[in-house]
């Protein structure tokens, strides 16, 4: 079970929202207040929505679901790649191309070619190409390793997909709820409420606030997983 406390929340600044005149009127019942014209999160409310985040991800993940983490912004994209290797999950965090859900059979084309670049670099390093074919095929490479490093493993999609930062990755979260795929959002006072399935009222900019959030779901799927092995 996740053991979540106010003041870790605290520590990693989770309750520091955006400026006031940025706000989602639909996130007025997770703010507490406003300070110096920063909105600041109720914290009680986010451990408590945190804690159903992570019982359902341990649910999930007992039943041995895969899980997809969508974070291309800067502060983030680091975090989930370490934090998806932890616990076996797939993740994004270069750019989400259009259709990564929606046309996954697009996709796992795109995916097929990187892995056959892979086998080739391996094999021979492009020495059979002339040069500048070789040049442009390592290109091709790196860019194609850039965009689906993270799901290069992915053989179908994914039955929970967890967003850092709803408003630019919102894209994927209209993939996702076309698809019916369940969506864990970290919410800032910026965020809409209703295009999520679990919400955790938190900072989305923070690297602290980012990886506290993601590392305690980390440790929810971690436990379903566990529970797997025991049967």
């Amino acid at each position: 079970m996740a053991k979540i406390e106010l003041a870790q929340l605290l520590e990693a600044g989770v309750h520091f929202g955006h400026k006031a005149k940025r706000w989602n009127p639909k996130m007025f019942p997770h703010i507490y207040a406003e300070r110096n014209g920063i909105h600041i999160l109720d914290l009680i409310q986010t451990a408590q929505l945190l804690k159903v985040a992570c019982d359902f991800s341990t649910k999930i993940a007992k039943n041995n679901k895969t899980f997809l983490f969508i974070g291309t912004k800067r502060q983030a994209a680091a975090v989930i790649a370490h934090a998806s290797q932890r616990c076996g999950a797939f993740y994004v965090n270069h750019r989400w191309l259009g259709g990564m859900l929606t046309n996954w059979t697009t996709i796992k084309r795109r995916i097929e070619r990187l892995k056959e670049l892979e086998v080739q670099e391996k094999i021979d390093d492009f020495a059979a190409f002339p040069k500048k074919e070789a040049a442009g095929l390592k290109n091709e490479l790196r860019k194609l390793q850039k965009h689906f490093n993270g799901v290069k493993e992915m053989e179908e999609l994914p039955d929970v997909v967890i967003i850092i930062d709803q408003k630019r990755e919102i894209t994927a979260v209209k993939e996702a709820q076309s698809l019916n795929i369940p969506i864990i959002t970290i919410l800032d006072t910026n965020c809409d409420p209703s295009l999520t399935t679990l919400g955790i009222p938190a900072n989305d900019d923070a690297v602290k606030s980012i990886k506290y959030i993601i590392d305690t779901l980390v440790d929810s799927i971690c436990l379903g997983q566990q529970n797997i092995l025991k049967y």
